[in-house]
């Protein structure tokens, strides 16, 4: 079964957004865009977290999220409970985003990394699987803390 991809941008990655979704459409993958649609200005939280929560979900099995850095991105994406974004500039780093972090969106900066190299991150990320083991030792963890109740100390 093809992944179902969950992807969105900020005015900054716009059109890296839109060479990645015809990549994606090509290899066949299921893609949904959540946004932004232009240029114009926009504020990258509402993107982030429309594709985190669906990702959160399961409605899509990864996500792809683009600003100028992809920092802000992964930021907001990480605040969402089940989601491990990953900001990744080459293809070693979404490799290892998904093989020891189990990692379920990947973020990329547009004015970082170029069209080719943004779209073998994405074609490895999303081709990479998690090799479970001593890495879901560590990923449970990452998940207990989300479910803990916050305590002011």
């Amino acid at each position: 079964m093809m992944l179902r991809v969950a992807v969105g941008s900020d005015h900054a990655g716009y059109r890296l957004k839109e060479e990645l979704k015809a990549f994606l459409a090509a290899e066949g993958y299921e893609v949904r865009d959540f946004g932004t649609a232009s240029e114009e200005s926009v504020d990258y939280p509402d993107y982030a977290l429309a594709v985190a929560r669906s990702v959160a979900k399961r409605e899509y099995d990864r996500g792809l999220l683009i600003c100028g850095t992809g920092i802000g991105m992964s930021i907001v994406a990480n605040k969402v409970r089940g989601v491990r974004a990953a900001l990744a500039a080459e293809p070693l780093s979404a490799r290892l985003a998904r093989q020891h972090n189990d990692a379920n969106i990947i973020c990329l900066g547009a004015r970082i990394i170029g069209p080719d190299l943004a779209q073998e991150c994405l074609r490895v990320f999303l081709t990479s699987d998690f090799q479970g083991g001593r890495h879901r030792r560590r990923v449970d963890k990452i998940t207990a803390e989300e479910e803990r109740p916050f305590v002011d100390r």
